[in-house]
């Protein structure tokens, strides 16, 4: 089998890798880079609109991260804060320079909402703090809102709309037709995947918009089942995810023939759903729990706290915040740009699987595309997904220089 650039990059430095997995055992500096004494980190995300898909979890997470470094980095106290961002931008950012500016914090994480990470992270950029974006799937984040500060930890639009798209034209049809939330994640995801349909030689047949937090999806599903698209893609999220795919096993569009993607689904989103409606649903995610040893091992942590397999957002957050942390013991200093020039040298161990950060801030891995599981398939509690295929992470995510970016040039 050949191998991609992440897995050449991953054997070049697996004795680093093993080195930096223990932080104990590597030779520390002595801690005077680390800012008033404490390397304190913030979780802003979502609590309680029904897109519960970070939020305390991603806490856990950040804290199980911690944990790996015994609660100190450098010698020095590791903190995790946390507050909701109640998915309005303008409270995150009121919320983000209280800490930035009184309480001294670091480093940033979560951020879920496309419209929250972008303002966050801008403002984590003027205020020299690190942004760790695992929330948002906005691609801007590494286009032409790229910074030195923000690394790009979740699956983002691009790299969903690629990863689907150019799978399901070979396995289920080539039309298309778009039912996504009006919101910049929604617009963001129907632009990036449209170009992916028409790249792969496919045809849009149609998209439809809804408002954030709507109930009733019958006039949205019947137009895509008018359309007659082969494939009806849902791009929001949460409890919109939910309810719309709900409503097409009510309205007979998996009987009628159609196949219905979740454009950024979590597992979360497949338990509230239940298996007998979601059965034959496609998504794609860079993290599922039952994948492999690496995947069960921190799953298992996960769920003696919070008694639920973690979603692909709260395990990203544990792996950037990890990674973090080990770019600070690396480089001696959570100054912003140093320590996240430190985070774009050292290579990423994503659950045991190899991963890069490029200079744009994005996270480069695998992405896997997965089918939801009938009912009578599934033999244990959250077994949910069966794999179909792996895409390169070289080949999902957009390809560096091309997507606006100043750092690339």
């Amino acid at each position: 089998m050949p191998q991609t650039d992440a897995s050449r990059r991953w054997a070049a430095a697996t004795i680093a890798t093993l080195m930096l997995s223990t932080p104990l055992a590597q030779a520390a500096p002595d801690g005077s880079g680390i800012s008033d004494g404490v390397v304190r980190i913030a979780v802003l995300g979502d609590y309680g609109s029904g897109r519960d898909l970070g939020g305390p979890g991603s806490v856990t997470a950040a804290k199980l991260a911690a944990e790996d470094f015994h609660n100190k980095v450098l010698g020095k106290p590791i903190e995790i804060i946390s507050a909701d961002h109640q998915n309005k931008p303008d409270v995150a950012v009121g919320i983000a320079r209280q800490w930035f500016d009184v309480e001294h914090v670091d480093a940033v994480t979560d951020l879920a909402v496309s419209s929250v990470g972008l303002a966050v992270a801008g403002l984590a950029t003027q205020s020299n703090r690190t942004a760790l974006v695992s929330g948002a799937a906005t691609s801007d984040l590494t286009g032409d809102k790229c910074s030195p500060v923000i690394t790009h930890w979740a699956d983002d639009t691009y790299a969903l709309s690629a990863g689907l798209v150019g799978e399901l034209g070979r396995r289920v049809g080539k039309e298309w037709f778009f039912v996504a939330v009006d919101y910049s994640f929604g617009t963001a995801m129907v632009k990036d995947a449209s170009r992916a349909v028409t790249d792969a030689g496919g045809k849009v047949l149609g998209a439809v918009r809804y408002p954030f937090n709507t109930t009733d999806f019958s006039s949205f599903l019947l137009a895509a089942q008018n359309s007659g698209a082969k494939v009806v893609a849902l791009a929001g999220t949460g409890a919109d995810t939910v309810n719309a795919v709900k409503q097409t096993h009510e309205f007979g569009l998996q009987q009628g023939g159609q196949t219905i993607v979740g454009m950024l689904t979590f597992i979360s989103d497949v338990h509230s759903i239940g298996l007998r409606d979601a059965q034959g649903m496609y998504i794609a995610s860079q993290y599922y729990w039952d994948d492999d040893d690496g995947t069960r091992a921190f799953a298992k942590r996960f769920i003696a706290i919070e008694k639920r397999e973690p979603t692909k957002l709260q395990a990203a957050t544990y792996a950037a915040v990890r990674h973090y942390l080990k770019a600070i013991e690396a480089g001696g200093s959570d100054e912003a740009k140093a320590v996240n020039a430190e985070m774009r040298k050292l290579p990423v161990d994503f659950f045991g699987r190899p991963a890069h950060i490029r200079k744009d801030g994005r996270v480069v891995y695998d992405l896997s595309l997965y089918r939801v599981k009938k009912p009578d398939e599934s033999k244990y509690p959250w077994d949910y997904y069966q794999k179909i295929a792996v895409i390169p992470g070289d080949k999902a995510f957009r390809p560096e220089g091309t997507g606006g970016c100043k750092l690339d040039k």
